[in-house]
């Protein structure tokens, strides 16, 4: 399978989240990732469960597909050496370790460079690498507050609600991938790598988008308003006889077929146009709400369908992994794991014609390509012995 990052090595550094994220990203479409774990206990996700599977943690099979693990001490000499060996070839560096920490390990940019000056060097950080909040440690949750989406989540006057999946932490692995397929493309032109420095907070309030460009333009805090949006009525959740149905009424004209489904006259002055509606959202969303409440969401959805109105469930999990339209997308697959059999993963959420990315292997044991990698570097059996002896690194065999 040759995605189009087939040739491109990654070593990957990185842990938890963001990082892992981001050379999935990468590993998916064709990239060959490293990835460095502490032989004693791994990646810390490898220890986040359960649920388990087998042995294996479910959050760590999240996000770890297509790569190989190679278990390094990189606080040994030897282990740093070794690590600096494979800098030397390869593409792209990847690490997320607080500010400060690669330079005593020796493994920085500028170490690298020296040896690898076309190196693309990638450093995920929780408020980038400068700033009065440098030193500062970072969770998703911390990320999602400071960086704005907290502010605009959750039910009007109620609590702020954080994002169900730490989208601070993959929003920073998918920002960085991005760069660092831009970084390669410009190394076509110019010969020469560069340093990349990924900020989740920066990522967050970048995510503010036409929230910002609201305050921008009113000076007034956007509310929060739930499932709501803020310029556009109605377009929210709205509770039916069996569950909640997205409706997204985005226009005028979208308006005039969907208010007598629900009993609106059209040509009411107070809903006439979005602004009128925005200006009477609370009384109109109520009568909506009852309306909607007197059938059930199928019932619901094959009406506004029939009219054009865009809608849809709100599905839990067991429904997304039943839905034909996830299946028909392979959004859902089968990977053959090295101790655990056939499990199942996430598909790859972009198809390119000609060079599709695919799941070619399941996540890894913790040091289970450790002699493969340290034979390409051209250790000897007794060498990788002395090694593996001495704790510097580490095999799954």
């Amino acid at each position: 399978m040759q995605g189009p990052l087939t040739g491109v090595r990654v070593l990957d550094l990185s842990r938890v989240l963001a990082g892992p994220y981001c050379s999935m990203m990468l590993a998916d479409l064709g990239a060959e990732v490293i990835k460095v774990e502490r032989p004693d206990t791994g990646d810390d996700t490898r220890s986040w469960g359960p649920p388990w599977v087998g042995d294996q943690a479910h959050y760590f099979l999240s996000i770890n597909r297509n790569k190989k693990s190679l278990a390094l001490n990189l606080k040994d000499d030897a282990g740093q050496r070794i690590g600096q060996e494979l800098a030397a070839g390869s593409d792209v560096v990847l690490e997320n370790f607080r500010p400060g920490t690669v330079e005593r390990l020796g493994m920085s940019y500028d170490d690298l460079k020296k040896d690898n000056p076309g190196l693309v060097y990638c450093s995920i950080s929780g408020f980038g690498q400068d700033g009065p909040y440098r030193d500062r440690p970072a969770y998703d949750a911390i990320l999602q507050g400071m960086g704005g989406l907290m502010g605009i989540t959750g039910p009007e006057g109620g609590e702020p609600i954080r994002v169900g999946v730490a989208v601070a932490d993959i929003g920073a692995g998918m920002q960085a991938a991005f760069s660092i397929a831009a970084a390669l493309v410009e190394r076509h032109r110019s010969g020469q790598g560069q340093y990349i420095d990924v900020s989740m907070m920066d990522v967050q309030v970048s995510w503010m988008t036409y929230m910002a460009h609201y305050y921008f333009a009113s000076g007034d805090l956007p509310p929060r308003t739930a499932s709501a949006h803020p310029s556009i009525v109605p377009y929210q959740a709205f509770p039916v006889a069996d569950g909640w149905l997205n409706v997204t009424v985005g226009n005028d004209a979208l308006w005039r077929r969907f208010a007598p489904l629900v009993d609106v006259d059209p040509d009411d002055p107070r809903y006439a146009t979005n602004s009128d509606r925005i200006e009477n959202r609370e009384e109109l969303v109520e009568r909506i709400s009852q309306i909607m409440q007197t059938r059930s969401r199928e019932q619901w959805m094959d009406t506004l369908r029939e009219n054009g109105i865009p809608c849809g469930p709100i599905f839990n999990l067991a429904e997304i992994f039943q839905d034909e339209q996830v299946h028909h997308r392979r959004m859902i697959q089968q990977v053959t794991h090295s101790a655990e059999g056939d499990v199942d993963v996430l598909g790859v959420p972009v198809q390119l014609s000609r060079t599709p990315g695919g799941i070619r292997a399941a996540p890894p044991l913790l040091g289970e390509h450790t002699r493969d990698v340290l034979d390409d570097l051209g250790y000897a059996d007794d060498d990788i012995a002395d090694l593996l002896e001495r704790g510097v690194v580490a095999a799954s065999d």
